[in-house]
């Protein structure tokens, strides 16, 4: 995985406000309305890996719910956001804070 590359992907988002960000993924993140009962992997054992990569697969929004939880959560992190795992986003996180300011970093910054 390419830690510095996603790094710059988020980028476009740099000067994306937070709320945006929140409404965006909470109207068309994959993970606020396809999985409303338990998902078809609900039996399985997974890695948090795997897991991430099967919520997430397909969604639209995965940078910008990334991006948002970076901001919000940055080495604090729990969960599966933006089709990464919890300890994947920690270790992104550096990359992340490296490329600059953002239009607002949340109670982490």
């Amino acid at each position: 995985m390419n830690l510095v590359g996603i790094a710059w992907e988020l980028d476009r988002l740099r000067w994306v406000p937070s709320g945006v960000l929140a409404d965006v993924v909470a109207r068309d993140g994959l993970c606020m309305w396809a999985f409303s009962d338990v998902p078809p992997w609900g039996d399985e054992e997974l890695t948090d890996r795997e897991l991430a990569a099967r919520m997430c697969a397909g969604c639209p929004v995965r940078d910008e719910c990334l991006e948002l939880e970076l901001r919000t959560a940055g080495a604090d992190t729990v969960g599966v956001w933006g089709a990464l795992s919890a300890d994947d986003r920690r270790e992104l996180y550096p990359h992340w804070l490296r490329r600059g300011e953002r239009a607002e970093r949340g109670p982490c910054s």
